[in-house]
């Protein structure tokens, strides 16, 4: 039996909250319970849409950045993503050249300007919806 510990999506203290009742009932229950850190590591997680999806297409130059307040959504001409810490990191450590992946790598934008700490201008080099 394995438990799946998904770094993509962690928390502050999750990891430290969880593993000690993975352990606790593993024991309760008798079984040997191995624990697994899948390491893909933080992704870009896109917020919500404000209406239909929105198509990007190649070329374009858009902005891309942390929600202002829940109102601010996923837009023609901004895509946007909720205030976390990680999300808050990426953006952060993002520097005019390096590409960026949505979607798993389906889609990619290219950091052409940094706006400030949560806001960046991308153009869009593979487009999608």
């Amino acid at each position: 039996d394995i438990f799946r510990l998904n770094c993509s999506h962690r928390r502050d203290g999750d990891f430290e909250r969880v593993y000690p009742l993975i352990r606790k009932y593993a024991d309760e229950m008798g079984r040997k319970v191995e624990c697994l850190g899948d390491l893909q590591g933080p992704k870009f997680r896109v917020g919500e849409l404000a209406g239909e999806p929105v198509d990007l297409v190649e070329g374009d130059v858009l902005e891309f950045g942390i929600c202002k307040d829940d109102s601010d959504m996923i837009k023609p001409g901004r895509i946007t993503m909720k205030s976390t810490k990680e999300q808050c990191a990426l953006v952060r450590a993002a520097k005019v050249g390096i590409d960026l992946l949505i979607e798993d790598g389906l889609m990619k934008v290219n950091v052409v300007e940094v706006v400030s700490e949560t806001e960046l201008k991308v153009k869009v080099v593979r487009g999608g919806k």
